[in-house]
């Protein structure tokens, strides 16, 4: 059996390689979206699509065969997956669970952690228990983080994300439907005036301005491409719950307990999908992208359903 979705091509990905572009759409490997595209899985308007034919405005008609692509064994403890490595820097693939770094009540696996006991050398930079961060993603958001291995890359990747070069693209499903289905939230995030383990939209808080599109859409929800230009404490969770759009599985931030459950999830639908970033050495482009976690995956094909 086999999966064929209809899909606007959104304006983000207009003039990228077919390959690249379908791996941001789809939320897969771009091995596997490469080897889709060479067996002739995808029509744009009608034509069929070869990996390295440059993508316009139009429908994509993507089959996919009914199968999953296999997780990749864990490489390191905490079940943190290596995607990229050099002398400078460590890209992680961080499953949902793991937090960024140790914090006083929090007992659980960590990217530091992992790392140290994988005989991964961090720089020598920024407090002792966070050794080498340069940003954090929560323990219930899945996907990529970047940490440095070299007091050099500590000091350029800081800077980076600090004058926001950094390129965040995040993968989401919120319920129901956006309109504008592309859009930018500009609206400052603090502490929640009542909660002290949340945060809200509120008057005097930071500046935090998330960019939105819809890549898909179903009937309880939609699939959203996310841009952050700011990097605030459960930015993405916020907005969408100032849209009164929260994220599926978000029971934190008001989401439907009863959707939560019929899709399988915990934890919110939120995965750091891509990443990219100058090297703080060389200067050449890193750019990573990770493929949608089991349980992400499952909850979205039950909502394709």
């Amino acid at each position: 059996m086999s999966d064929t979705r209809y899909l606007p091509v959104p304006d983000a990905v207009v003039g990228e390689r077919a390959d690249a572009a379908l791996a941001r759409m789809l939320g897969m490997s771009r091995t596997r979206t490469a080897e889709l595209l060479e067996a002739g899985g995808a029509l744009l308007d009608g034509r069929v699509l070869g990996k390295s034919d440059r993508v316009h405005d139009g429908v994509l008609a993507v089959t996919i065969p009914d199968q999953r692509e296999p997780a990749p064994e864990p490489e390191i403890p905490g079940g943190l997956t290596l995607v990229y490595e050099d002398a400078d820097l460590v890209v992680v693939d961080k499953p949902v669970g793991v937090a960024a770094h140790a914090s006083p009540g929090w007992t659980g696996p960590t990217v530091v952690g992992g790392l140290a006991s994988a005989g991964v050398t961090l720089a020598d930079a920024g407090p002792a228990e966070r050794k080498g961060v340069v940003h954090r993603l929560d323990v219930g958001t899945s996907g990529l983080m970047v940490v440095a291995k070299s007091v050099t890359a500590y000091s350029a990747l800081k800077r980076a994300f600090k004058e926001r070069t950094v390129e965040k693209i995040y993968h989401a499903v919120a319920q129901g439907h956006l309109d504008p289905t592309v859009g930018t939230i500009d609206a400052p995030i603090g502490r929640h005036p009542t909660s002290d383990w949340k945060f809200a939209v509120v008057e005097g808080g930071k500046a935090s301005i998330t960019h939105y599109e819809v890549l898909e859409m179903f009937p309880a929800a939609s699939l959203l491409e996310i841009h952050l230009e700011t990097g605030r404490t459960h930015q993405i969770r916020v907005h969408m719950q100032a849209m009164r759009h929260p994220l599926v599985g978000d029971l934190t931030y008001g989401a439907d307990p009863v959707l939560a459950k019929k899709v399988g999830l915990s934890r919110q639908w939120l995965h750091a999908h891509e990443l990219a970033f100058a090297h703080p050495v060389t200067g050449d482009e890193v750019r990573v992208v990770s493929a949608y976690p089991d349980d992400l995956a499952a909850a979205l094909q039950i909502l394709r359903g």
